[in-house]
């Protein structure tokens, strides 16, 4: 399927838009010329972002909305339609990650965990997706993990919501294009965002700190990845090699990650 290179008056939906990566994106999409639908929990974030985007001559909607609450979702998504006509393009950003030991992870946070990073894209792609095959054209971006593609000690719930996001992701790849529907499904390694506390710091290896990029490098791979018609990237691309020698060597990969995590971990065996 053809790549995506021009956004200049394509309609952009962009979740999780309030901060870190689906900031960035946003931001950059304005740049490119798209009208951006801004979709988040924070209003006065949304307006934020919004104001900034119009002042530097784009143009952008503040749609609020928490991706976990179907009826949120199908709400904002009918607004977006009566104002847009609908999406030309649907980035799936909203996540978030606790790392935490399954054993310490509270249900009720697993529940939610799952409906934000994996229920909320279903229900966003599910409300956009009639008007794409209406056009006959669309790119739907599903934001997901590496921990989607190599599951991690210490976010194994994170993992989860993850790897059914990119298993989502490449099953629709298929079913959609025949429609002119394109869709990738995105792995970041280590974007420095607000997720990344001092706290979260504190149980990841030494020097991991040193392999994060910005937000505005991850978003500049993203827009190469669709120009090229990509399915699924690894971003950094360098991280790309590890899912492979997972293939090859599935158990010393997962033994030597699994090394590494748990070591830091002061409450293990608590």
């Amino acid at each position: 399927m053809p790549g995506l290179s021009g956004y200049r008056d394509k309609n952009a939906v962009v979740t999780g838009a309030s901060s870190g990566i689906g900031a960035e994106l946003a931001r950059q999409l304005a740049r490119r010329g798209a009208r951006v639908a801004l979709v988040a929990r924070r209003r006065d974030r949304l307006e934020e972002l919004a104001k900034g985007i119009e002042a530097a001559g784009g143009r952008a909607s503040v749609h609020a909305c928490d991706v976990a609450n179907r009826a949120e979702v199908e709400a904002a998504a009918r607004e977006v339609i009566a104002n847009c006509g609908g999406a030309d393009l649907l980035v799936n950003s909203a996540g978030y990650v606790r790392h935490v030991l399954f054993k310490d992870h509270d249900v009720d946070d697993i529940e939610r965990m799952m409906r934000t990073n994996y229920l909320g894209s279903v229900w966003w792609i599910k409300a956009l997706l009639p008007a794409m095959r209406q056009r006959g054209a669309g790119w739907i971006v599903n934001v997901s993990s590496f921990a989607g593609l190599l599951p991690q000690p210490d976010e194994a719930a994170y993992s989860a919501s993850k790897c059914a996001l990119t298993g989502l992701s490449e099953a629709l790849a298929h079913e959609l294009a025949p429609l002119g529907i394109h869709v990738l499904a995105v792995h970041p390694a280590l974007v420095r965002t607000e997720m990344f506390t001092p706290e979260v710091m504190a149980r990841m290896p030494k020097g991991s700190e040193k392999r994060f990029i910005d937000a505005d490098a991850f978003a500049e791979e993203l827009f190469r990845a669709l120009e090229r018609g990509e399915t699924s990237v690894v971003i950094p691309r360098s991280y790309g090699l590890v899912p492979r020698l997972k293939a090859l060597l599935p158990r010393r990969l997962a033994n030597s990650l699994a090394a590494q995590r748990l070591k830091v971990l002061p409450d293990l065996t608590d």
